[in-house]
Parts: C-alpha cells; structure tokens; sequence
C-alpha cells in the first residue's frame, strides 16, 4: 500500500496546472507530462489496471471491454486492455468513427459537444468499463455511460486519472467512479 502512495504521489506531482486554459476561469490539469515519463507511465497503467482488475474480482465479473473517450482516454484505455487482456472500444467525437454509430450531444463545463460510438462495438451484457483522464462536471462521462448503456453494455466503473471535487461530476454519473488522483 505504501508503495502505491508512493507512485500515486509521483504521478500526482508531474501534472501541470494551465490557468485560463482553454478559456478564462479554467484551470486545465495535464497529464501530458506524465506521459513523457516512461516510469511513470508504466506505473499509471499498472495502478489502474490493477484498480479495475481488484473491482471485477469484487464484482465477481470479468471485463469484457475498456471504452476510452476521446481523445485523452485514447492513450490510456488501449494500454489498460493490452495489460489486462480485454477489447478496446472508443467512443470519438461526432463524425470520427465509421459504420453505424449512436450519438449523443451533451453540455460540457465550457461549451456542447455531441459523442459517439459504433453501434456493433459492444455486445449486450458485456462487462465494461469506461476510461478517461480527467473528470470535472461529468458531461463527457455521463454521455459516455449513456451511449454504453443505449448499446447494451453493463458499465462496472469509471475511472479517471483525475478528479476535480469541487465541480461535482461524479454526482451525476450512476455506475461507481474511481479517481486516482484527486484536486
């Protein structure tokens, strides 16, 4: 446990802050440095899929896929289902992916946006999880357990690198959030 504070407190501290970014009153937190380091990097990965792995034993379940949200999700999601053996789903913003794909538009802290996902890219009663960087008001991930839900999948956990308490997302999203770090 102590060397998991540890790792956590590493990756933590190698998250830059970015006031007024992308607009005034933002405060962006990035995870890109964390990123440039591949010690940490590997040690993220691994914290995570250890937490999703440790909530399906929980659950009693297994993991049948890990949905990223575009476009930050994109870099953690693929290495968490290599690691953990599991399909690797996006979800993208409208107009990204090919097929038959279900949208939904939805209000984020700082404008609208409208997501997507393949109609066939989850199988009903699959096991999943959803996976993103960052959580603030909980728009991107509410729309992301919605446009799972409305393709059959069973949403076990989200999880986010990064939690932003003071703006309440995890209050409207129904399945469980882990947050690894939070602000």
């Amino acid at each position: 446990m102590a060397h998991n504070i540890e790792r956590i407190r590493k990756i933590k501290d190698a998250i830059t802050a970015y006031p007024d970014f992308p607009k005034p009153g933002v405060l962006f937190r990035n995870v890109f440095p964390v990123l440039r380091n591949p010690v940490l990097l590997e040690d993220l990965i691994n914290l995570l899929a250890e937490q999703i792995s440790n909530k399906a034993k929980k659950s009693g379940c297994s993991i049948d896929a890990i949905v990223g949200i575009d476009s930050r999700g994109f870099l953690f999601g693929p290495m968490i289902s290599a690691k953990l053996g599991t399909a690797f789903v996006p979800i993208r913003k409208k107009g990204k992916l090919p097929g038959e794909c279900i949208q939904l538009s939805y209000k984020l802290d700082y404008g609208e946006d409208t997501a997507e996902i393949e109609k066939d890219s989850i199988t009903p009663g699959q096991n999943i999880v959803i996976i993103d960087d960052l959580l603030a008001t909980g728009g991107t991930m509410k729309a992301a357990c919605d446009l799972c839900q409305q393709v059959g999948g069973y949403i076990i956990e989200c999880v986010v690198v990064v939690e932003l308490d003071n703006l309440k997302g995890r209050d409207i999203i129904v399945p469980e959030v882990f947050s690894l770090i939070s602000y």
